[in-house]
């Protein structure tokens, strides 16, 4: 997967993402359906955000970006802030 690829998936999770919680505001409630819904988007950009950080850490070491894979959710939400 290439940049492009990756900040064209975090613009389709982000427009799903802005459309729920615009959904939830107007609805003053959420279901749990939803709730799930976007803590999956949340943990699915968590996750792009970080593979393109890394690949582009990789490019600006001199490393091959495509050698960067992803990790998993459970990996990139357990980060400290």
């Amino acid at each position: 997967m290439d940049d492009s690829t990756i900040l064209s998936r975090i613009s389709e999770l982000v427009d799903e993402e802005h459309k729920l919680r615009a959904e939830e505001q107007a609805n003053h409630k959420t279901t749990d359906e939803e709730r799930a819904r976007l803590r999956a988007l949340e943990e699915s950009l968590d996750q792009c955000w970080d593979l393109l950080r890394r690949r582009r850490a990789a490019r600006t070491a001199g490393s091959d970006p495509e050698t960067v894979g992803d990790r998993a959710k459970n990996e990139v939400e357990s980060y400290l802030q």
